[in-house]
């Protein structure tokens, strides 16, 4: 979700949401519904999601960081709603609100935020030394630091490779298994120069420690599965006729997304063969709206993080 918007909680980190007018675009196409933001950041796509509602329009938006739940208090709109959750429980919420079923659109954008990433107190990135944290909500769950310090070197080489798509995951996790032995990993910077020494081929114009960064990141917050929870979620909670648009960031995210929504327009394909069957015994759930939608060249000059970014739409079936 590297994401325009100065954070009212920590102006110094700027938030730019990406494919903003692209989504809500596709978003958007009953002024008069309600919707959900599953991933609220720094609320650049809820802002443009309220511009584009009438009067009787409303928007429930969700994030798991408090930061992020913060800097939600600078919207005044009666038409907002703002709920501290993790977007794995949007049904949960959707039921709260008394909109279960008739959500018209609901945006998911799926991954860490640019606030998340530059604030090294975070401890995302090893771009600035800060505490090895890594959650997006620091009130939960287990840290890096806390990870690296217990997990056995072939649990640390399978977060590595599966979540990171690291392949000298092994190596690597030996070099961290090796050092904690001194001492145990507090810090980013201290974490990534272990692992930059360790890793045998360095890709230009990517730091060494990259992937396996976003395997502990990833891995940590429950991100795929949380994912995965969202999408069946989402499609319980919209209406007949509701658009659902998720953006994601890398493989692995665009991957699941990709599988889910294929499924539900294919609808059950495991039936024998030779079997007569209607078009609408098949169970189709979705109609997909658009496939792989990336940001332009503009977009992605004014904000580089976003050159990963890839946006997928569907509706679900009426």
């Amino acid at each position: 979700m590297p994401s325009s918007d100065a954070d009212p909680a920590s102006s110094q980190f700027q938030h730019t949401s990406v494919l903003l007018d692209g989504a809500v675009d596709v978003l958007v196409h009953q002024p008069e519904g309600v919707y959900l933001d599953g991933t609220f950041g720094r609320g650049g796509h809820s802002r443009v999601i309220l511009s584009r509602l009438n009067d009787t329009g409303r928007l429930i938006a969700m994030d798991r960081d408090p930061q992020a739940v913060a800097a939600a208090a600078d919207i005044a709109d009666s038409r907002f709603t703002m709920v501290q959750r993790d977007f794995a429980r949007l049904g949960e919420v959707a039921r709260e609100q008394g909109v279960h079923g008739k959500l018209a659109g609901i945006l998911l954008d799926v991954g860490v935020s640019s606030p998340q990433l530059d604030d090294p107190e975070r401890g995302f990135s090893f771009m600035r030394n800060g505490p090895l944290d890594m959650r997006m909500d620091p009130s939960r769950g287990e840290s890096a630091a806390q990870f690296l310090a217990r997990a056995s070197e072939a649990d640390i080489a399978k977060v590595f490779k599966t979540y990171g798509e690291e392949r000298f995951a092994k190596r690597l996790a030996r070099a961290v298994v090796t050092r904690r032995v001194e001492a145990p990993f507090t810090h980013t910077v201290d974490l990534a120069e272990v692992l930059k020494t360790a890793h045998p081929a360095w890709e230009k114009g990517r730091h060494p420690a990259t992937k396996a960064f976003q395997g502990l990141r990833i891995y940590l917050n429950g991100e795929l599965e949380q994912l995965d929870a969202a999408l069946e979620a989402a499609l319980e909670a919209l209406a007949p006729g509701g658009h659902l648009v998720v953006i994601s960031f890398h493989s692995l995210e665009d991957r699941r997304v990709k599988r889910f929504i294929r499924h539900h327009v294919r609808g059950d394909t495991h039936l024998p063969r030779g079997v007569p069957i209607r078009d609408d015994q098949l169970n189709r759930r979705l109609e997909a709206l658009s496939k792989g939608v990336r940001p332009s060249d503009d977009e992605v000059a004014e904000n580089p993080r976003a050159r990963s970014a890839v946006m997928r739409a569907a509706r679900k079936r009426v």
